[in-house]
């Protein structure tokens, strides 16, 4: 077995209280989720000097003394040393390297023989002749830069003639959490019944949190229930210096000015787990910075990507980031435009309250497994060892979480805002059908592919959602033996919606689902026997759908049903496979030509499925005119959605028309499902080993080699966003996106198995 590749990044690191070593610490473990084992991150770790050392994680292989020039040449040397090494990211800040403007990187720089990436989490405008020097020269033996905004970039780019296309721009990360109000979070706090807000971060001189202590006394005038919460242990440089005396004027002052029932310090190093506890808590997150020139703040982006609103200073990362859209913007030492702009918003809880949320839409793309994602693409560019392997990405694991989140005791609810379910959108046919044959798939193969395993339980919640989900589709069994699709937030029957709309698809779905249960040997044999007497039922009165796709539904339904009966038992459902596959095979002859291979005259949404059937068909009958059309279609198909290396669904904002312009926007998760599952399909009965590499590259629309080049399943709540518009994702995760994500996810895992079919 070939050794991991490894990344080395030049860091302070945890437990050395930095926000540097945090930020290293966030990005490697965003980098692992992305690329182990193939491509492993280490660190050679800064120490403050010989003396002070921590005990630090295994994942830090060098440690180094800020002050020793030597040992910045000694560690480039050892890193030459190792051939797994094929990179390092020197994360750089003036503070955390010696030298005349931290120039000891220059040394470093100078000895390292590997390909370098060197993130400046500081630009500094105007500068002297030295420091234009120093940077001018990492800049020179560093392969490649990264700026955090795009004012970093203008700056390095104009004030220090560096060349713009060696200079990228990669946000600084943000944790990725589920949006919530405020109000759980403060109640476990102990504040339910306040006003909060928020500033969090190492103390120092440079905070200016005293202008917002002498704020609040006019604040609290109008708002006597406001509580101001600053979060965070003095920074160990400055107790080093000057002790706790920064902490100290601070305290006397809202002694003072008599605020003491207003203001709580907690004088803590806090994990992250509680720290962002805190921020979802805060109704206001207050970003503090004296220096207009400050590049980057950790603390502001991640109060961003919480959702919080924010009342910043108007440092040089706040002006890019705060529009009157997000928060709100002061001036450097002034208490009274503090004083404004928090009583603009505690007077206003729906401002707050949107302007929170546009920061939380604005800031997905910042996302730690975003930024990951980025650096991958970067670091591939000066390394072809690492761009051979990081087109292999890390699939998470199962999670069931939101599936289950969003399945009450009456069936799976339609969409979400957000990730929490909008019962007010009723519930689908179409939903509860796709649930269903996850659930059974994930209940055939539990296992270590799963998120938080625990085999019992799992089996007891899958059991659980299958009848639920199965009871459902009983429910909307009518009279006419045909299933209606659509169900109000009350539970009845939405029969209006029904009419308007045609339920072939819904009923295609419902007989896939009902063949996923009754074939399945491994669920409890009243499920089955349930199972099977719908399906009779449905097929006393089945007539042949117009909907090709409905056609395919009942083509993979029909092909389960077959694999798991005896020959005696199947001829009648036999001739109906054949029946189907020849109406499919009728379609192609009739909207096909030279240039379109294609059953209809038009591609729309889960177009897959159709070439998938015919190739099912096939293996069942040995019907070769079957495997050369779907085998066709479904070429013809890549043809058109595979672009440079990506998988881009046809844009549902206008189809793609046999004469008309192709649309690209508006993809959806569940074309990109129907996709995997069809090369899934395609790579077990023809063994190509093309269709499986196209199967991994269209599942990797889900983490991020999408048109947006941001993922779109959201590891934190287990579900999956909505779909890719032109610039932004839709961040809603509803039961369709989730479903089709897990399908496509069990179509990964199963390959070449037939579990899907």
């Amino acid at each position: 077995m070939n050794k991991p590749l490894k990344i080395v990044y030049l860091s302070t690191f945890p437990p050395r209280e930095c926000g540097i070593a945090t930020f290293t610490a966030d990005l490697t473990a965003a980098m692992d989720d992305l690329l182990a084992p193939a491509i492993e991150s280490r660190v050679a770790a800064i120490n403050f000097d010989d003396i002070q050392r921590y005990y630090y994680p295994r994942k830090v292989i060098f440690q180094m003394n800020q002050y020793s020039e030597q040992e910045y040449i000694e560690t480039a040397q050892k890193i030459n040393a190792k051939n797994e090494v094929k990179l390092v990211n020197i994360q750089h800040e003036f503070g955390i390297f010696a030298g005349k403007h931290g120039s000891y990187v220059v040394s470093f720089l100078e000895a390292l023989e590997k390909p370098s990436v060197v993130t400046f989490h500081s630009v500094l405008p105007s500068p002297d002749a030295e420091l234009k020097e120093t940077v001018r020269a990492i800049a020179a033996k560093a392969s490649g830069l990264v700026a955090m905004t795009n004012l970093s970039k203008e700056i390095l780019a104009r004030e220090y003639a560096i060349a713009e296309e060696k200079i990228s721009v990669i946000p600084h990360g943000i944790h990725s959490i589920p949006y919530t109000s405020s109000a759980k979070p403060k109640s476990a706090l102990g504040f339910a019944k306040k006003s909060s807000l928020l500033t969090f971060g190492l103390l120092s001189r440079n905070k200016g949190i005293e202008y917002v202590i002498e704020a609040l006394s006019e604040v609290v005038k109008a708002y006597p229930d406001i509580l101001y919460i600053v979060l965070g242990v003095t920074h160990p440089n400055v107790l080093k210096e000057e002790g706790e005396s920064y902490r100290k004027f601070l305290i006397q002052k809202v002694h003072d000015l008599g605020l003491s029932s207003h203001v709580n310090f907690y004088n803590e190093y806090v994990p992250l787990d509680k720290l962002l506890h805190f921020l979802r808590a805060a109704d206001i997150y207050i970003s503090t910075s004296l220096d207009p020139n400050q590049a980057v703040s950790g603390t502001f982006s991640y109060a961003l990507g919480t959702g919080r609103p924010v009342i910043s200073t108007s440092f040089a990362q706040a002006r890019e980031l705060v529009t009157s859209e997000a928060g709100l913007l002061v001036d450097f030492r002034d208490p009274a435009a503090y004083a404004k702009a928090m009583i603009q918003l505690l007077k206003d809880p729906v401002l707050r309250e949107q302007l929170g949320k546009n920061a939380y839409f604005r800031t997905r793309n910042m996302t730690w497994e975003n930024v990951a994602l980025e650096y991958s693409k970067l670091f591939s560019k000066y390394s072809k060892d690492i761009a051979e392997v990081s087109e292999h990405k890390k699939i998470p694991r199962i999670n069931l979480s939101h599936i289950f989140h969003l399945t009450d005791d009456f069936g799976i609810i339609q969409f979400a805002r957000l990730s929490a379910p909008d019962i007010s959108s009723g519930y689908t046919l179409d939903d509860n059908a796709r649930a269903m044959i996850v659930a059974c798939l994930c209940y055939a193969k539990l296992g270590g592919m799963f998120k938080a395993f625990d085999p019992e339980r799992q089996k007891s919640e899958l059991l659980k959602r299958i009848e639920v989900y199965l009871r459902f589709i009983e429910f909307v069994l009518g009279e006419d033996c045909l299933f209606c699709n659509y169900v109000r937030p009350d539970r009845t029957i939405d029969s209006e919606l029904n009419k308007k709309d045609s339920l072939d698809d819904a009923n295609g779905r419902a007989f896939w689902a009902l063949a996923v249960v009754a074939a399945a040997g491994y669920l409890p044999e009243g499920t089955r026997q349930k199972a099977r007497l719908l399906l009779r039922k449905n097929l006393e009165k089945y007539s042949m759908p117009e909907s090709p796709r409905a056609v395919a539904f009942y083509i993979k339904g029909i092909y389960l049903l077959l694999k798991n009966t005896r020959e005696d038992e199947n001829q009648d459902i036999k001739k109906l496979l054949v029946t189907h596959c020849d109406r499919l095979l009728s379609l192609y002859r009739g909207a096909s030509s030279g240039e379109w291979q294609w059953f209809e005259s038009y591609l729309t949404y889960s177009n897959a499925i159709l070439p998938e059937a015919l190739i099912l068909g096939h293996e069942l009958t040995g019907n070769s005119e079957y495997l050369d059309t779907g085998i066709t279609a479904l070429d013809f198909l890549i043809s058109k959605t595979f672009v440079s290396g990506i998988y881009v669904p046809i844009g549902q904002d206008g189809w793609h028309h046999k004469f008309g312009e192709r649309r690209y926007f508006d993809q959806q998760p569940e074309d990109v499902s129907a996709m995997v599952c069809a090369l899934s399909t395609a790579h077990s009965i023809t063994g190509r080993e093309g269709y499986k590499k196209l199967m991994h590259e269209a599942f990797n629309w889900f983490l991020g080699d999408n048109s947006l080049k941001q993922v779109v399943y959201d590891r934190a709540t287990g579900g999956c966003y909505d779909g890719l518009g032109e610039r932004n994702i839709n961040l809603n995760q509803g039961a369709e996106s989730i479903t089709s994500y897990l399908l496509a996810r069990l179509a990964i895992i199963q390959a070449g198995r037939g579990i899907l079919r």
